[in-house]
C-alpha cells in the first residue's frame, strides 16, 4: 500500500472535489481511499508514505490528441509512421503496431506530468486508423494500453486533399473526401448486416468473405468507440456532423480551429471537442481563423472542451503551457485543469480509468512543487 499524505487535493472527482489537506491510499495500482487528513486513521504500519506537504496533487494528465510514438523525434522516414498515405480508407491500421515507446518524448511526458495519452495515425487520409488510449510509462506497449482502439481516426480539410492531389488520385477535393468516407461506412454496413444473417440463419447462409476494413469498422457502427474527426474549418466541422449523423455515430471533433465562430451552432450539437493546439503559427490557410480565445468560447458556450498538444505539433511536455495560454486568453482556471484531466478522459471513454482522483481508478497522480499551470512548476512526484 502507498499513503500519499498532506496534500491539497485537486480531486476532479463530483464526489471529493478539493480537499485542502488531504490524503490518498493505494492499493494494487488502485485508489482505495481519499479523505481529509482529520479522518485519517493509518492501520497499516507497512504502508509506503508519500509525503506531500500541503502541494497541490492532481490527477495524472491527459492529453485527448496526439501522436506520441508514431513520429519519433530526431528521426525522419525511419521514425514516421504515423501516415499510410498509400491507400485513402485504412481503418484495420492499429496505432499500437507503429508506438514506439523507447522514444525520448514518452520520457519528457511522464516527467511532466502527463500519465495517459490518446495517440495514433495522422491526418493523411480520410479514414487514417485506429487510435489507443497508452500510459506514457512503459517498455512494451502492450502493458501500457487503457483502450485499443478507443476510436477511429478520419480527417477532412486540406491534408487528406493535398496528399492525394499530389499523386494525382482521388481524393482531391473535400466532395471527394467525404465520399470515401461514405463509400467505407455504407460496405462496413453490408458487411455487417451479411455477418448478421449468417450468425441468425448459420445452417442455410454461408459466412461474408473476411473483410479486414469492414470487420475494423464494426465497433464505430455499433456505438462501442467513437469517431475522432480532424476539422478545422467550419465547413468542415459540419461536415463531419452530417456524416456522423447519418451513421448514427457518436462523434468527437479534433482541433475545431474555427470553433468560436460557431459556438451557437456547436452548443446544440453538444458533441465534444478536442481543441488545439494552441502553440503554433497558421502553416496552412485553414488555420487562418486559429486563435487562443477558442477554449474561453466554447467553454463559455456549455461545451465539454478538452484541450490537446497534437505532438508533435506541440511537444507533448508543453501540454499544461496549452492549457495556461488558454486561461490567459480568458478560460477559467478551474476549466483548464478539467480541461487537461477529467475532460479529455470522458469524452474519450476512459473516464472510468484515469482523469479524477477517485475510488477505483487507477492511481494516477501528480504532486506538483507549485501551480500545475505556472510555466515555472514540475511535478514533485509522481505515481502511474
Amino acid at each position: 500500500m502507498k499513503i500519499i499524505k498532506n496534500a491539497n487535493l485537486i480531486t476532479m472527482s463530483e464526489k471529493y472535489g478539493n480537499i485542502e489537506n488531504g490524503y490518498v491510499k493505494i492499493q494494487d495500482h488502485k485508489i482505495i481511499e481519499v479523505g481529509k487528513m482529520s479522518d485519517f486513521s493509518d492501520s497499516n504500519i507497512d504502508a509506503e508514505i508519500i509525503e506531500a506537504e500541503g502541494r497541490i496533487t492532481t490527477p495524472g494528465l491527459v492529453d485527448a490528441h496526439s501522436h506520441l510514438g508514431m513520429w519519433e523525434d530526431g528521426l525522419d522516414f525511419e521514425g514516421d509512421d504515423g501516415n499510410e498515405d498509400t491507400d485513402p480508407c485504412t481503418p484495420q491500421l492499429r496505432a499500437i503496431d507503429a508506438i514506439n515507446p523507447m522514444e525520448a518524448s514518452f520520457r519528457e511526458a511522464f516527467a511532466s506530468g502527463i500519465t495517459t495519452v490518446i495517440t495514433g495515425p495522422g491526418s493523411a487520409n480520410p479514414i487514417g486508423g485506429q487510435l489507443a488510449a497508452i500510459k506514457t510509462y512503459g517498455k512494451r506497449i502492450d502493458d501500457m494500453v487503457i483502450k485499443a482502439p478507443v476510436g477511429i481516426k478520419i480527417a477532412f480539410g486540406e491534408n487528406p486533399k493535398a496528399t492525394y492531389n499530389d499523386k494525382s488520385q482521388s481524393p482531391s477535393t473535400r466532395m471527394a473526401t467525404a465520399a470515401l468516407i461514405r463509400e467505407t461506412f455504407k460496405k462496413a454496413q453490408e458487411y455487417q448486416r451479411q455477418v448478421e444473417q449468417y450468425q441468425n440463419n448459420s445452417d442455410e447462409e454461408d459466412p461474408p468473405e473476411y473483410d479486414i476494413k469492414s470487420e475494423s469498422l464494426l465497433p464505430l457502427l455499433n456505438g462501442d468507440i467513437p469517431l475522432h474527426a480532424h476539422v478545422h474549418r467550419a465547413d468542415d466541422i459540419f461536415t463531419a456532423v452530417r456524416i456522423a449523423r447519418e451513421f448514427n455515430l457518436n462523434l468527437i471533433l479534433v482541433h475545431c480551429t474555427e470553433g468560436h465562430l460557431i459556438a451557437e451552432q456547436l452548443a446544440d450539437d453538444g458533441y465534444p471537442v478536442l481543441l488545439g493546439p494552441i502553440l503554433t503559427d497558421r502553416s496552412k490557410p485553414e488555420l487562418k481563423n486559429q486563435s487562443e480565445v477558442t477554449p474561453a468560447v466554447l467553454s463559455e458556450a456549455g461545451l465539454k472542451i478538452s484541450i490537446i498538444t497534437d505532438h508533435p505539433e506541440t511537444p507533448e511536455k508543453y501540454l499544461t503551457l496549452c492549457a495556461a495560454m488558454a486561461v490567459k486568453h480568458g478560460l477559467r482556471r478551474d476549466e483548464a485543469l478539467r480541461a487537461i484531466t477529467i475532460n479529455p478522459a470522458v469524452s474519450c471513454g476512459i473516464g472510468d480509468r484515469v482523469g479524477s482522483i477517485d475510488d477505483g481508478k487507477d492511481s494516477d497522480i501528480v504532486i506538483w512543487d507549485g501551480d500545475p499551470l505556472d510555466i515555472m512548476s514540475s511535478p514533485y512526484g509522481i505515481v502511474i
